[in-house]
């Protein structure tokens, strides 16, 4: 078993109604495989999970990258914005 910390951030801190959590998973895990854990312990983050980006050790990290030993893993809600008032290029 493999001992980690997951971190919410923004939204996920409220659909989890926590900011951290420290758990036990199997070795060899993937982000997606933890998604799926973290769907099913906090339902109300379930469909935001399908979406979400993820860091591992502080290094972006994709559904199939595996979970490593004491691995610090951060979960952060899309972020968008943007008014569209500026033009992407300035005017010349």
């Amino acid at each position: 078993m493999n001992q980690i910390e997951v971190l919410f951030f923004a939204t996920m801190r409220a659909y989890t109604g926590v900011n951290r959590i420290s758990m036990q998973i199997p070795d060899g895990i993937r982000v997606c495989d933890l998604k799926s854990i973290l769907g099913k312990r906090y339902p109300d983050a379930k469909q935001a999970l399908e979406s979400i980006l993820v860091s591992i050790n502080k290094e972006y990290a994709f559904d199939e990258d595996t979970i490593p030993e004491g691995a610090e893993v951060a979960l952060f809600p899309h972020i968008s914005g943007g008014s569209g008032a500026y033009p992407l290029r300035p005017s010349e």
